[in-house]
């Protein structure tokens, strides 16, 4: 109802004056048009003068121009609408995707492969995240790599995403450490020095490390910081690669990323397919405190008064074509 709206400029709403006062301006018009047609007394030149009779088509069309008119100011004093927003972060999350590229994610386990799947489950991923949340990509390997610094501009995480390419060994714990710098570096002396840190860390992997710092201090890190890492294991345990004209098997490590959300207090998934990201996000959504706060919700209606205005035109055009 447009009577429990709340409105941005609510002083606009003072034009709606002008539909009543344009209801009189056209009953006064009506009365004049009649009392104009009884000044002729020959009957055979008033219907030419002027019809006997108002058409209840003209009523309608005036009618709908004056709705039209009325919603147009309603429009103008800009209906605003509640919305969640993060609270104590200027409406921003940083959201760091830890990505293994190591040579395991060739495994042809997940249709059409590990790699391909990681990159479909990652911009899947971006795409869900609200546009306010800033976005960065660390890949890692034999090390680490920061391959977008923190940025809402998420078609720029989503190319990096898609361009990345495999190399040799798996450092898990050098790409949690990295992950931390970046939330670190981003958040500065921005950070609350009490309850939930603005930000989180994805890990997608098949787990199994093979150089570096141990993840399990990694995690440890994670806690001492306020930054969950929420685990993704991607793969199965019958996945083989071919390497030197050897079949090697690289089953996915489940307990090594269970262990790194268990202590650094997120959540591990086992996903077989791109599609269970979807679930980590929501449980990453529920760590995050919102607020209530309005916004300009004026361009939801637009649709309704372009609509009203085609309806008043198409009456005015009808109505116009049949004046003698």
């Amino acid at each position: 109802m447009i009577v429990n709206w709340h409105y941005l400029a609510p002083e606009r709403l003072w034009l709606l004056l002008l539909v009543p006062a344009l209801v009189v301006l056209y009953v006064l018009l009506q009365y004049r048009r009649s009392h104009y047609a009884v000044r002729f007394t020959n009957v055979a030149l008033l219907d030419t003068v002027i019809p006997r009779r108002v058409n209840w088509r003209q009523h309608l069309a005036v009618a709908l121009a004056l709705v039209t008119l009325a919603f147009a100011v309603v429009l103008f004093a800009k209906p605003s609408k509640l919305v969640e927003v993060p609270v104590n972060v200027e409406n921003q999350v940083t959201v760091v995707l830890v990505l293994d590229v190591s040579l395991s994610m060739s495994a042809t386990d997940v249709e059409p492969d590990r790699i391909t799947a990681l990159k479909e489950t990652a911009v899947d991923f971006i795409e869900q995240l609200p546009s306010t949340f800033k976005v960065a990509i660390v890949s890692f390997a034999r090390a680490a790599d920061v391959e977008v610094p923190p940025t809402t501009d998420h078609a720029e995480a989503t190319a990096a995403v898609e361009g990345l390419t495999l190399e040799e060994y798996t450092a898990t714990g050098e790409g949690i450490y990295t992950g931390l710098d970046v939330v670190e570096q981003e958040l500065g002396t921005d950070k609350p020095t009490e309850g939930k840190t603005p930000a989180f860390l994805v890990l997608i992997s098949d787990g199994a490390r093979t150089v570096g710092r141990s993840q399990v201090a990694a995690a440890e890190a994670a806690k001492a910081q306020g930054v969950p890492v929420f685990t993704v294991a991607l793969g199965t345990v019958e996945g083989t690669i071919t390497s030197g004209g050897e079949t090697v098997q690289v089953p996915v490590e489940i307990d090594q990323l269970q262990e790194v959300a268990d202590i650094s207090g997120g959540t591990a998934y086992v996903a077989e397919s791109p599609n269970d990201l979807i679930e980590a996000y929501e449980s990453v959504d529920s760590q995050i405190s919102y607020t209530k706060q309005r916004q300009d919700a004026t361009s939801q209606y637009i649709g309704y008064l372009v609509l009203l205005v085609l309806l008043s035109t198409g009456a005015g055009l009808f109505v116009a074509a049949r004046w003698p």
